[in-house]
């Protein structure tokens, strides 16, 4: 009943044309899956991920054509985070960032290893994370048709963090029920604001933590374009998904039950601040019913919504994602 680490992360976008160009082109990840919503399919689901789409190196975006934007605030997933090999690699992003005028941060060290904080088109908080002396649940593979030299590349998913009212119930939920471990903290970036509490699972690592902040300063989150949905953490297969299950239910925690995805497995719950967590299993993957060379080209929509498809592709923007 160990969780892996984190499986993905889900964000919001209000423009999938420019936000294919953005993390394709510019962070160099590949578009492993262009689908829908499975809960709206009137509306892209976008997976970007290493070569495959491995699991903890997928990021996903839900796109809602004039979506507000995001204000950032309490309760809410309010950084993400990419792992790069070694400090060098931030040098390098530090340098093409400034070459393509996108916003960012200086190189820093105050969460205890290096790191370089920016921004998307759209205003999503990213951290690239130094790998260098990194011990934990391993990255992911480049993807080889990137712009990105594969030295310089992005391994996968780092640390996800979280800023609530209250940090007890969340770290309670964290380590009590689903097994984190408190590692270190590091002080927050606001004065007079608590230490900023750093959990890891399973192997550990950039991998497999969250760092959890307090702000007693800040209202709720206003989530929009630019903000995160929804972590998912990494669970082995479908039957250690649904032990899962009870265990949820007892905690006194509302649950989704079981949801079958297609291209993995899923059980959805809010912990006591409202953030969303999803457990995902590692299976069957993206490259179930498309050939690895040609993922994310053309619309891929699982069995069970296959008998929709003429409905659902008059509904959505046409979207070109083959790389040029």
């Amino acid at each position: 009943m160990e969780l892996k680490g984190i499986h993905h992360v889900s964000a919001m976008t209000a423009n999938a044309p420019r936000n294919f160009e953005f993390y394709t082109q510019t962070l160099g990840l590949r578009l492993v899956k262009k689908t829908i919503n499975q809960d709206d399919t009137s509306v892209y689901h976008l997976f970007y991920g290493d070569h495959k789409g491995n699991p903890g190196t997928e990021l996903t975006f839900f796109e809602i054509p004039m979506l507000a934007r995001n204000y950032p605030g309490a309760n809410s997933i309010s950084a993400i985070s990419f792992r790069v090999s070694n400090d060098q690699a931030l040098e390098y992003w530090k340098n093409r960032f400034e070459s393509l005028q996108v916003e960012h941060e200086e190189i820093s060290y105050e969460t205890g290893r290096a790191s370089l904080a920016f921004t998307d088109f759209e205003g999503q908080r990213i951290v690239l994370v130094s790998d260098e002396e990194n011990k934990g649940v391993a990255g992911g593979m480049p993807w080889g048709n990137s712009p990105i030299p594969t030295e310089y590349g992005i391994l996968g998913l780092g640390p996800v963090q979280l800023t609530v009212g209250f940090v007890e119930p969340t770290v309670k939920v964290l380590t009590d029920l689903m097994g984190f471990r408190k590692v270190r903290t590091y002080p927050s970036r606001t004065l007079g604001q608590p230490d900023v509490i750093v959990l890891e699972t399973g192997e550990g690592g950039t991998g497999a933590e969250v760092h959890v902040q307090e702000r007693t300063d800040l209202p709720p989150e206003r989530l929009g374009r630019g903000g995160v949905h929804h972590v998912a953490f990494r669970v082995d297969n479908e039957e250690e998904l649904r032990a899962w299950i009870p265990r949820i239910r007892q905690a006194g925690l509302p649950s989704s039950g079981f949801v079958d995805r297609f291209y993995f497995r899923s059980l959805y719950f809010r912990e006591p601040n409202g953030i969303l967590f999803e457990l995902a299993t590692d299976g069957p993957g993206f490259d179930t019913d498309e050939d690895l060379e040609h993922l994310g080209e053309s619309l891929a929509l699982p069995p069970f919504f296959e008998s929709q498809r003429g409905q659902i592709e008059a509904k959505l923007k046409p979207l070109d994602t083959k790389i040029k």
